[in-house]
């Protein structure tokens, strides 16, 4: 449609947009950053806050209200159609059993009240950009150090025709720099590991004070994931340093 000039600007979820634009298109901006973490939602017949073993952090286990647990009974289903959410969550809890889950946010959380699962996993920022606060479940958000968002969660783009003439207006307006520096080297390792978004892969990168934290998790291999965390300056190359330390790690196994 953007290119048939039939709109002119697209929103997308930017976890969900490939790592290169077509053809005349480009991302014009990148919005301030919504919530990345996933969350845990629980029905409460499956909810067990001391079953679990504790959350391994690769760094040290940062993040505000964040569990260190996966409070859930033995052997119950949990509802995701993402092979990094599975792959992480599985490494954590062989015990539990993945089923595929589809439809949009309202549908999702319906299925889990009608107990066709016990557990589903969404994005935090999909629930609080709805206005949906799903109080009837025991909601866990999930620590980004374990359980590693994929590359841009969170996040918005608004993509334009690159010769537009109101492309920089647009992004002078929405552009958020922070999070559009952030995203840029989470997608940069994304590009490395192939570029789709439908990778077995979570990069989050977060800024502390003049400096970048990358936190990286790999799943391609099934039963052998890996993670890994690089600290430095923005232009030390992280993304490369990222993938080659999960590379490595990779190997090991």
């Amino acid at each position: 449609a953007l290119l048939e000039e039939k709109v002119d600007l697209a929103v997308h979820s930017f976890k969900d947009l490939s790592s290169k634009s077509p053809a005349g298109l480009e991302v014009a901006a990148v919005t301030e950053r919504e919530d990345p973490r996933d969350l845990l939602i629980i029905h409460p017949k499956a909810y067990a806050p001391d079953a679990a073993p504790p959350f391994y952090s690769p760094s040290g286990g940062r993040g505000d209200e964040e569990s260190s647990v996966i409070p859930l009974k033995r052997g119950v289903s949990v509802g995701t159609s993402s092979v990094r959410r599975s792959a992480q969550l599985k490494n954590m809890r062989p015990d539990i059993r993945i089923k595929d889950l589809r439809g949009n946010v309202p549908t999702r959380l319906q299925k889990l009240a009608d107990e066709q699962y016990d557990a589903i996993i969404l994005a935090a920022a999909g629930l609080n950009r709805l206005g949906i606060n799903p109080s009837q479940f025991n909601i866990t958000k999930c620590n980004i150090t374990r359980f590693v968002p994929a590359p841009g969660q969170g996040a918005l783009a608004v993509q334009m025709r690159d010769q537009d003439p109101l492309f920089g207006k647009v992004r002078k307006l929405l552009h958020h720099e922070i999070t559009g520096r952030a995203t840029s080297l989470e997608r940069k390792v994304m590009l490395r590991f192939g570029g789709g978004c439908g990778l077995p892969l979570g990069v989050l990168a977060k800024s502390v004070d003049d400096f970048w934290e990358l936190f990286g998790f790999w799943g391609g291999d099934p039963g052998q994931p890996v993670w890994a965390h690089v600290k430095g300056s923005y232009d030390d190359d992280l993304p490369e340093i990222l993938y080659n330390k999960l590379q490595v790690a990779n190997h090991r196994q």
